[in-house]
């Protein structure tokens, strides 16, 4: 078996067959195993079935298990819209009451849905959910790692951005997040004026009912709110994001077929589980793992959605645009891109994250790959995303992109 400190030539590599390879792979899953909820006996099964795979091109496959509270993450929802419909009664004669449900409502919408802490976990049952760590061994002494990380899983639909896109759902969204806001701004200040102060002129007091009447109109999109998710249906994931976790892959069984092992570098892929139910699996391996991750030099690229070329990226920042993700890391990942002639940009996960969030989180160097229209596209957790609506030829830049990456890093490091 060769040993290489130099990239592969990208142009003698026959990417065809492997590209096949991941477009029947994800067409496998989809048709004969199915959706993926996060902790479900199919998220585990498919999880088998490329483990399987991965065993061919690597020295060791480990499946770990750990427990997630599937529902938590968008279980705040009817609590949060309960809390903003009272609130809104309330601003007409208890203001003071109406401005702590407000703030009750907002504290699991933040820590949840934007900071992915697991706040409310515990109210909610708990699901078996793995991870699956496979490691290609350095020929050597092992002095640094790289692990490619794709989800297993697969969402709830979003019944909004099925029914109306990704710019009809906002409409509902942002009035929802903005009147929940409004209203708790409003309560106080009216709490101030007119129950500490007294004021109750004929001009205050218009002016609150106009306000209030104002505040009703919230109503709408937080209803709205209520349908942003299914709790039952769950979609086929083919692009989000087993394309994400083929393309990390790919870079094992183009190794393997092309009888190249790094001397120095470990090379591991993680498909991690429960990503939809706010990176879960990734947490849990990196609390985990802490320790050996940090013992020697290692660097985690998340590869998610692999399909709209025109929007591929590395993300820069995340968890809702407040943690910035290692610049070696990045700048690692945008100089294999470029070298396989895609120039492609810095860009930011303003609402949600990936899995590469958990590992910024706990300290190790890591960053976030895509190729996906942020509006978001209608496919985007909903039953359109299936084997039909896959693009080969992003599969294959992403595999390229990615193999690139580990020849990049065991060549010349993180810069």
């Amino acid at each position: 078996m060769k040993t290489i400190q130099s990239k592969f030539d990208i142009a003698k590599i026959d990417f065809d067959s492997t590209v096949k390879y991941m477009v029947d792979k994800i067409t496998y899953i989809c048709d004969k195993i199915g959706p993926r909820a996060p902790g479900s006996p199919e998220e585990l099964k498919a999880q088998e079935s490329m483990a399987e795979d991965l065993k061919k091109w690597s020295d060791k496959v480990e499946i770990e298990g750990f427990t997630v509270h599937r529902q938590a993450f968008m279980g705040f929802i009817p609590f949060t819209v309960a809390m903003a419909i009272i609130a809104t009664v309330l601003f007409f004669f208890k203001p003071v009451i109406g401005f702590g449900l407000t703030i009750l409502g907002f504290i699991p919408l933040v820590l949840e849905f934007l900071m992915y802490k697991q706040f409310i976990d515990p109210l909610f049952k708990g699901h078996p959910s793995h991870n699956v760590f496979a490691t290609r061994k350095a020929s050597g002494e092992t002095k640094k790692r790289i692990i490619f990380i794709g989800h297993a899983d697969s969402q709830y639909e979003w019944i909004l951005n099925y029914k109306l896109g990704g710019t009809g759902m906002k409409l509902f969204l942002i009035p929802a997040v903005v009147g929940l806001i409004v209203c708790c701004i409003s309560s106080l200040v009216k709490f101030i004026v007119v129950d500490l102060k007294g004021i109750t002129t004929p001009g205050c007091n218009t002016f609150f009912l106009i306000l209030g009447i104002v505040l009703c109109v919230f109503i709408i999109p937080y209803v709205g709110f209520l349908f942003f998710q299914s709790h039952t249906k769950n979609v086929p994931g083919a692009n989000d994001n087993l394309s994400g976790c083929l393309t990390s892959m790919a870079v094992l069984k183009l190794m393997d077929e092309n009888d190249v092992r790094f001397e120095n570098t470990d090379v591991c892929v993680m498909l991690s589980g429960s990503e939809e139910a706010g990176l879960r699996g990734a947490k849990a391996y990196a609390k985990k793992h802490k320790k050996e991750l940090k013992e020697i030099e290692t660097v985690v690229v998340a590869c998610d959605t692999m399909r709209d070329m025109e929007y591929m990226a590395v993300y820069d920042r995340d968890l809702s645009g407040t943690l910035q993700h290692d610049a070696q890391a990045k700048a690692l990942v945008k100089q294999a891109a470029l070298n396989c002639g895609f120039d492609i940009p810095y860009s930011s996960i303003y609402l949600g994250a990936c899995d590469a969030a958990a590992f910024t989180q706990a300290g190790i160097k890591a960053t976030g790959f895509a190729a996906m229209d942020p509006t978001p596209p209608r496919y985007y957790h909903t039953r359109l995303d299936t084997p039909e609506l896959l693009i080969p030829e992003a599969l294959e830049a992403g595999a390229k992109v990615l193999l690139e990456t580990a020849c990049l890093y065991d060549e010349e490091g993180l810069k």
